[in-house]
């Protein structure tokens, strides 16, 4: 055990037999169950209120979620003299929801939407609206056009350069027409009715934060049981109030760029989310528009001016190229979903 890790842990009443490395965080076999450990550079007037919402959602009965732990001072967070601060949780021994998997992409799905009929509540603490999508989109478009400024600036132009320069007008169009459609639809309302009524989104619903748990059998195996595990949700960090489906169209976003936009998951993922929690009209068209904004380009765009530009890595090329090829799979995704034809 490091001696940070030594020093975090002593400011909470547990017992620690040991500790191990995860993905930006550390796991603690203790006394009380197994526990995360993390560095957070969140605001502190948030805490208070994630803290309440795991509450809540146990007291609702959905107890498959991450929880604060505090301190032995009652304080949510643990901080080092330097002036770094941390997080515990409990946790869960399980793996990661399964991308190639439809059964437990759609399980992921149906869960979100019983998770989000129970979010529509208010609780004490700060809870940050989310960012108004008109002006989000209209920054990003700023930004891409700069970008496209400085490319042309530069000679010689490497491969990176070249492609995004190429693409660009075919890839912009698609980001002015979700600003047009957005500017047309009802939005402004969902989203004032969103925030005014304590609607709150987990902020990063993927595969990364779903946990798949094996569930007890009952006797005689588990052929008798609808589904053989448990989902657990975890890193509820950057919740906010705001339209609950944009964590739909995070989750759908990121499962249909690994699986190239498959028209049949998409439509049964759509479903077993409305399912249980019917999208609205409203809801349905705000899926759409953010759909036909061209992100992942506006992302490896912002991504590449913000970095070192005297080299460009393989890796970068080929997100790049990816994002472009994409486009005309998600052009038929949305012409089959959604009958939308730019």
């Amino acid at each position: 055990m490091q001696e940070y890790e030594l020093s975090v842990l002593e400011q909470y009443d547990i017992e620690v037999a040991g500790t191990r490395k995860t993905r930006g965080a550390v796991l603690c076999d203790t006394d009380r169950g197994l526990m995360l450990l993390k560095e957070v550079k969140v605001s502190e007037k948030r805490i208070p209120a994630l803290y309440e919402l795991h509450e809540y959602l146990r007291d609702q009965g959905y107890i498959w979620t991450d929880r604060i732990i505090r301190t032995k001072e009652g304080g949510y967070l643990a901080a080092l003299e330097e002036g770094s601060q941390y997080l515990l949780k409990s946790w869960f021994q399980g793996r990661e929801c399964d991308i190639k998997k439809p059964a437990e992409l759609l399980a992921a799905a149906g869960n979100l939407a019983k998770l989000h009929v129970l979010m529509c509540h208010e609780l004490p603490g700060s809870v940050t609206p989310g960012a108004h999508l008109g002006e989000e989109y209209l920054r990003h478009n700023r930004e891409l056009k700069k970008v496209r400024k400085f490319m042309r600036g530069i000679s010689p132009k490497g491969e990176f350069e070249a492609a995004f320069l190429k693409y660009f007008e075919q890839m912009y169009q698609w980001a002015a027409a979700a600003v047009d459609e957005l500017e047309d639809s009802d939005y402004d309302r969902l989203y004032r009715d969103s925030v005014e009524n304590c609607c709150m989104t987990h902020g990063e619903y993927n595969y990364h934060n779903i946990l798949m748990l094996p569930a007890e059998p009952f006797t005689g195996g588990y052929q008798h049981r609808k589904e053989p595990y448990h989902i657990a949700v975890t890193n509820f960090e950057k919740f906010k109030r705001d339209v609950q489906v944009e964590d739909l169209y995070y989750f759908l976003r990121k499962v249909m760029e690994k699986q190239g936009w498959k028209v049949r998951l998409g439509d049964n993922m759509l479903n077993a989310y409305s399912a249980i929690r019917p999208l609205s009209r409203e809801e349905t068209e705000y899926l759409r528009i953010r759909l036909i904004y061209p992100e992942k380009f506006w992302k490896i765009a912002n991504s590449y001016y913000h970095s070192n530009k005297a080299w460009i890595s393989a890796k970068s090329i080929e997100k790049l190229h990816m994002a472009i090829r994409q486009t005309e799979e998600k052009k038929r995704f949305l012409e089959e979903i959604f009958s939308y034809r730019l």
